[in-house]
């Protein structure tokens, strides 16, 4: 059964005395009359069931209110419920349809759901602006950046000690430790730029929060005037003037508190909130029904706010134990009647009963406030005539058929209504409360106040340190391959370096595209160019002076030199992916011949230290020398074997075949624990190719067998150099033959089998 028909038949269910009114025929259309969605129809199953008894059964006079409230009939409804009351106390649980119905009515006549779920985000969210912080959502008061690079304010993460972002669900990996919002440390370069194009706001939020701390320590008289000073920097603070209300009802200044509701209401007319403080202030000050009609707003703007719903129902459960009047003078009802009881004034009677306005308080400037404690005393007895369900029903938008159906009676006069997006006028509230947004003033803006300390130009990528510090990702980057310090304060950031959490601080990042558009294209073409330049791979190739590497052989290294930690990046970041590797050379640097390698993966280690997985590509000739940012460059020229055909090709393959067979012979004839050794670091023995002249660089099995014979290293710079398959084969023969004459080697095959080398 749907669960929405559960609890509607829940005291048919449970209750044998309604059981005994329904037969299973009945049941079985009520169930289709609910399911269908047709609960004037349900209404009239348990009306028909009524009028067969002698006496009202208060469990089907709740079903036949509930259906009529599903149904839109609110007065009809009332003279149900009415009678279940007079039966027996209402309890809030069973006005749960009654309180939807009411506010869906308000909510569809006040064309709340086009302002409040026209884009799917709610009044909080529209509030919210560049500036703002997700989780107070006002103005960024010693702005925060977490490691993910979103920014909040210090207070609210170290009040809430969260575990993840609030927006991306950032957190540590391979740790159950909390996040660790930059170690809270203040982000220096924000807190500079909100300062200044927020100074009054920003004073505000200062002594907002001063005031929360002196009354944490229940000093409210401290408090309250933190509150007060705050609200006249920044007047239009709604959520200030909520604090402040709730301030005052904690010291039972109920007057002071209605004011503030009054001010938040009029500021942000679709806030939930705003209707919630009023709300509460009206309840304690003794307005229950305007309390009343305030948590319908809230719920006509928040329907699923389920603590302000079981309030709403609660209230109403009280106003109605107070409906039963006794001697009414009506005339005797016939024992079939299904109305209301002679002793029950009737819903039409209700609705019509309201003459007069219920007071309210006068509408006070914000900043000026009386001193003066209200008790709640006087405001209970002064509207002590006007609590009736019919002040808050009347009050309310009811149906047009309602409307017409009682339009002879006398009506109250219109109540305050909620003012609709279009129809909300600027005058109502400060200037500085009628723009949606923050903007950050003309005047105020520089574009030196976002200069990277390091590079002296506009930021690019910014990031943040644990320290707070702000610099251009790349410019941090290089600085820590030197030293694991912040460039500013000289902190030691070794642990956010472990992490490698190079996240882009957002805001940062948002700010200089929004209000530094023009310049920060300008540095992103500077920034282009520059790694155009350093992806070109024939006019400077960056340079790695360590050992031999060979086209199509694995060569595993270890960097922690700055500059080539500083390359390898260059390298990925360009896209090429791809540097040069020579051996060293006493008089001109490095060799005149290396082999282009390529990234496969790297990885970082805690130390700053990398992991590099290369292969070869291919060889070159260097032209002429260079260098850039401390490593080594080069202008090179690609190396290709030299093709032949006919007879040389016949030739050249029966050389190649026998080669080959030499070389497989010598591996197989090595101890185990050699072979091991060179299987670990270089693989098996490639297989050969049925084109010998089908790779620039020959086949792989030779350069294989060049990495792992023992030779030095000038001996085999030599065969790189080589651009003839003949020539390169001729030389491998004599070197096989030259060992094999000799016991198989029992050292490590070569200095480059450790191509992990240390730099």
């Amino acid at each position: 059964m749907d669960v929405r028909l559960e609890n509607h038949l829940d005291y048919f269910i449970h209750d044998n005395t309604a059981a005994a009114w329904l037969s299973p025929e009945m049941l079985s259309v009520a169930r289709e009359a609910f399911g269908a969605g047709d609960f004037n129809l349900l209404a009239e199953i348990y009306s028909s069931q009524l009028a067969d008894l002698r006496h009202p059964d208060r469990s089907l006079c709740l079903l036949k209110a509930d259906a009529l409230s599903r149904a839109g009939r609110v007065a009809d409804a009332l003279e149900s419920y009415c009678t279940a009351a007079n039966l027996d106390r209402l309890r809030p649980n069973e006005l749960g349809s009654l309180v939807d119905c009411i506010a869906h009515t308000l909510r569809v006549k006040e064309c709340l759901k086009e302002c409040t779920d026209s884009d799917g985000v709610s009044e909080d969210e529209h509030s919210l602006d560049l500036f703002s912080c997700r989780l107070c959502k006002c103005l960024l008061i010693e702005p925060t950046t977490l490691e993910c690079g979103h920014t909040f304010c210090k207070p609210c993460i170290e009040d809430d000690c969260i575990k993840e972002c609030e927006l991306c669900r950032y957190k540590l990996n391979e740790t159950s430790r909390q996040l660790k919002p930059i170690c809270f440390k203040v982000n220096v370069v924000l807190r500079g730029l909100l300062d200044k194009w927020f100074c009054a706001e920003s004073e505000a939020r200062r002594c907002w929060l001063e005031g929360d701390r002196m009354r944490n320590e229940r000093g409210f008289i401290n408090a309250l005037e933190k509150y007060n000073n705050a609200l006249e920097k920044a007047p239009y603070m709604c959520r200030l003037l909520g604090r402040r209300a709730e301030l005052h009802m904690e010291m039972s200044n109920f007057r002071q508190a209605l004011q503030d509701g009054d001010a938040m209401c009029r500021l942000t007319p679709l806030s939930p909130k705003a209707h919630y403080v009023k709300a509460l202030a009206l309840n304690k000050a003794g307005y229950n029904e305007e309390a009343l009609q305030e948590y319908f707003y809230c719920l006509a703007l928040k329907p699923d706010w389920t603590s302000v719903k079981l309030e709403t129902q609660k209230m109403m459960s009280e106003m109605f134990s107070v409906f039963k009047t006794d001697g009414l003078p009506t005339s005797s009802p016939h024992p079939h009647q299904t109305g209301p009881a002679p002793y029950l004034k009737p819903a039409s009677l209700l609705l019509g009963s309201l003459h007069s306005t219920p007071r309210r308080w006068s509408q006070t400037p914000i900043g000026h406030r009386d001193s003066v404690s209200d008790t709640g005393a006087e405001t209970k007895s002064s509207c002590e005539d006007s609590k009736t369900l019919a002040s808050v029903v009347a009050a309310l938008p009811l149906p047009p058929g309602l409307k017409r159906k009682f339009s002879d009676e006398p009506q109250g006069s219109a109540p305050h209504k909620l003012p609709r997006k279009d129809e909300s006028s600027s005058s109502q509230m400060p200037a500085a409360c009628c723009s949606e947004r923050r903007e950050v003033p003309p005047q105020l803006l520089d574009s030196s106040d976002m200069d990277c300390s390091v590079c002296m130009r506009l930021f690019y990528e910014p990031v943040t340190t644990p320290c707070g510090h702000t610099f251009c990702m790349k410019c941090l980057e290089r600085c820590l391959d030197h030293n694991p310090n912040c460039p500013v304060c000289k902190e030691n950031i070794t642990e956010y370096l472990a992490t490698r959490g190079y996240h882009k601080t957002l805001l940062m990042e948002e700010v200089l595209q929004r209000y530094l558009s023009e310049e920060l294209a300008e540095r992103s073409k500077v920034h282009q160019e520059e790694m155009a330049e350093l992806s070109n791979l024939t006019q400077e190739v960056p340079i790695f002076i360590c050992t031999m590497a060979f086209p199509t052989i694995p060569c595993p290294l270890q960097v922690f030199e700055p500059c080539y930690r500083l390359m390898i990046r260059r390298s990925m970041e360009t896209g090429t992916k791809q540097f040069g590797m020579c051996i060293a050379d006493d008089i001109k640097g490095f060799a005149d011949y290396g082999c282009m390698l390529e990234v496969k993966d790297v990885k970082f280690q805690p130390d700053g230290r990398l992991v590099v997985d290369t292969v070869g590509v291919s060889r070159f000739r260097v032209l002429s020398h260079g260098h850039r940012d401390g490593y080594n460059t080069a202008k090179i020229k690609h190396l290709e074997d030299q093709k032949v055909e006919g007879e040389e090709l016949a030739e050249l393959q029966k050389l190649h075949d026998c080669v080959y067979e030499q070389a497989s012979t010598w591996f197989t004839s090595l101890k185990d624990n050699m072979k091991n050794q060179i299987v670990s670091h270089f693989g098996q023995l490639p297989e050969k190719y049925c084109d010998i002249q089908g790779s620039v660089s020959g086949p792989a099995w030779c350069w294989w067998l060049l990495a792992v014979l023992p030779l030095e290293k000038r001996a085999q710079l030599s065969i790189l150099a080589m651009t003839t398959l003949r020539e390169r084969l001729s030389t491998t023969r004599r070197v096989l033959s030259l060992v094999t004459r000799k016991h198989p080697p029992t050292r490590r095959p070569s200095s480059s089998a450790a191509a992990a080398s240390s730099l």
